[in-house]
């Protein structure tokens, strides 16, 4: 006999006390949203396409997708005028695997009419904070040895000012240099959240993706970035609500995907149409299985869900 199902079995056994602790977590994210007055929502995990983005592939479903995001159903819904809304669901990605990857994954996603990026960041934190204490954690979490004080105030830093701190050249270099995102990864991402939590914010503009772009400084997106040691955790930005220029970054996206050959998405188009109509609003994705790999003290994504595609 196989001792592979063995394994698995005994794989699955270890983690039981991980697992209860994640859907406490879980239950308790969804308490917060509904006590909040948030409406929680379900959008369909196939779709006609994702948004198209650079550097985000989709795993295909028929001749449909599995869904990267339910950012834009959700996004038509908030257009369609339901202010708060919420929902913890599966995402999928191609070609994602590591240590802190997996092709499926699940993901926390709300909206709020009205915010703007610096109110999302207040309401997210607020929203941690309160959820952690939840499950047992009332002044600071370990990770990697390392004792992380989660008591407000979070730190804020700019992306200019992480840089200016923490890597080899400026900003506008490593952007002139295309090497944002090694640098970032190798030099600013292991020094943020280390002691607290930490939101790092005004994104250069060529990486607005859909978020809008800052009034007063056009040379930055109005997004946002959750670290908690080292690991990032959440992305969120105030909302773009002009259909043309999200037209005109689609169709870069579009342009860079198919220099490298990936999927063919085709325009999105009704999201597009219910654009116009959706009202200042801010819009943020957190990952569930990172938060908690932080509260398991675990750097494997693996040992936090019940099932890897290994096992399958």
């Amino acid at each position: 006999m196989s001792e592979f199902p063995l394994d698995n079995n005994f794989s699955l056994a270890r983690k039981s006390q991980t697992l209860h602790e994640r859907a406490k977590l879980i239950q308790s994210i969804r308490l917060f949203f509904i006590h909040h007055d948030f409406l929680e929502i379900e959008t369909p995990l196939r779709i006609p396409s994702p948004a198209p983005e650079e550097n985000i592939e989709a795993i295909p479903s028929g001749n449909w997708f599995l869904q990267t995001s339910p950012e834009l159903c959700m996004k038509r819904l908030l257009a369609a005028g339901y202010p708060r809304i919420f929902q913890i669901s599966k995402c999928f990605r191609a070609a994602e695997r590591g240590n802190k990857h997996l092709p499926e994954f699940t993901m926390l996603e709300w909206y709020a009419n009205g915010f703007d990026y610096h109110q999302l960041m207040d309401h997210c934190e607020k929203m941690l904070i309160a959820v952690l204490h939840d499950v047992g954690h009332n002044q600071d979490i370990v990770w990697q040895n390392k004792k992380i004080n989660i008591a407000s105030p979070w730190e804020r830093i700019t992306v200019a000012d992480a840089f200016f701190r923490y890597a080899p050249v400026t900003l506008e270099e490593a952007l002139v240099q295309d090497k944002f995102d090694e640098i970032m990864v190798e030099y600013i991402e292991p020094r943020l959240g280390i002691d607290r939590p930490t939101f790092i914010y005004d994104y250069p503009a060529k990486l607005a993706a859909l978020a809008k772009i800052k009034t007063n400084d056009p040379t930055v997106a109005e997004r946002f970035e959750l670290y908690i040691g080292g690991l990032e955790l959440a992305n969120g930005f105030s909302e773009l609500t002009d259909v043309n220029e999200q037209r005109k970054r689609f169709e870069e996206a579009l342009k860079l995907r198919a220099a490298k050959n990936w999927a063919r998405y085709v325009m999105p188009e009704k999201f597009l149409q219910a654009l116009p109509t959706m009202p200042q609003s801010a819009g943020i994705a957190l990952g569930i299985d990172r938060l908690v790999m932080l509260l398991a003290k675990t750097c494997q994504i693996d040992d936090v869900v019940a099932f890897t595609p290994e096992m399958l």
